[in-house]
């Protein structure tokens, strides 16, 4: 009885927001925000020597500081500066009371001691265990709330049917969401010489309610010896920003062109 619960569910919620629309209609990236992954009591992963919410933040800090110097007509707001702790609906209300055309979630991946690359994700439905793991990480920071089931209307972060229902809500933006994950991967490849894992769809929280195109990119894993050395250096850091950067730029200039025709 609850497998039929579930496939009746999901056979309903794919009619229900088909009718939904982006309310982006005037075809300009005019408002950014950048979230720096976790903060505060809430560290994230960590390697050997650094923690997520650090890494997280210098890059969303550097990456803020690009934007504003070579795209001045853009507005960049930040759901942190510092290193304090944001719920993660938060997150998305920031986003949502400033009409965001681009909502960029920036964090840093964890995993076995041999994995390395950037990976970039938009809101959707999880195609493999791997994609569902890494929502799950990712998505336990909402236990650090007081009010976490009344946040998120009773969803649990461990549980996989969950994942299913709400990762439909994302879909009237997800071809802009994956066209701007692929922009950045591509940079990350061809300009920043990292090893690309790709774009890839899977649940988090952080983007469950935005009303944009919303993407969180993973930029490494600090498990990885290596790659914990290189997310904490400091040029490498603005290297992965700027091609955070250069996507962002692109998409904007693609959206803005059509829009014309």
């Amino acid at each position: 009885m609850k497998k039929r619960l579930i496939v009746l569910s999901l056979s309903f919620i794919p009619v229900f927001y088909s009718f939904k629309l982006p309310a982006q209609t005037s075809y300009k990236l005019k408002t950014i925000v950048i979230d720096a992954g976790h903060g505060g009591k809430d560290p994230g992963c960590s390697g050997k020597f650094s923690k997520e919410k650090h890494v997280a933040l210098e890059v969303a800090l550097e990456l803020g500081r690009i934007i504003e110097e070579n795209l001045p007509g853009v507005k960049v707001i930040y759901t942190r500066k510092t290193d304090k702790f944001i719920e993660l609906h938060e997150r998305a209300n920031i986003a949502n009371r400033n009409n965001a055309d681009l909502f960029v979630s920036i964090h840093c991946n964890a995993g076995p001691h041999y994995f390395r690359g950037s990976e970039t994700y938009a809101m959707g439905l999880h195609k493999t265990q791997g994609n569902l793991d890494v929502a799950i990480r990712e998505n336990e920071s909402i236990l650090q709330e007081e009010n976490y089931l009344d946040n998120y209307e009773g969803f649990d972060p461990s549980s996989t049917e969950g994942y299913i229902l709400f990762s439909l809500m994302q879909n009237a933006y997800l071809d802009n969401s994956l066209n701007i994950a692929s922009k950045i991967e591509h940079q990350f490849k061809n300009r920043v010489n990292r090893h690309s894992r790709g774009v890839k769809q899977a649940g988090f929280l952080v983007l469950w309610k935005t009303s944009m195109p919303s993407i969180l990119v993973e930029l490494g894993f600090l498990t990885n010896d290596n790659e914990e050395v290189f997310l904490n250096n400091k040029k490498n850091q603005v290297y992965m920003a700027s091609g955070i950067y250069r996507a962002i730029k692109a998409y904007k200039m693609e959206l803005e062109r059509i829009g014309k025709e």
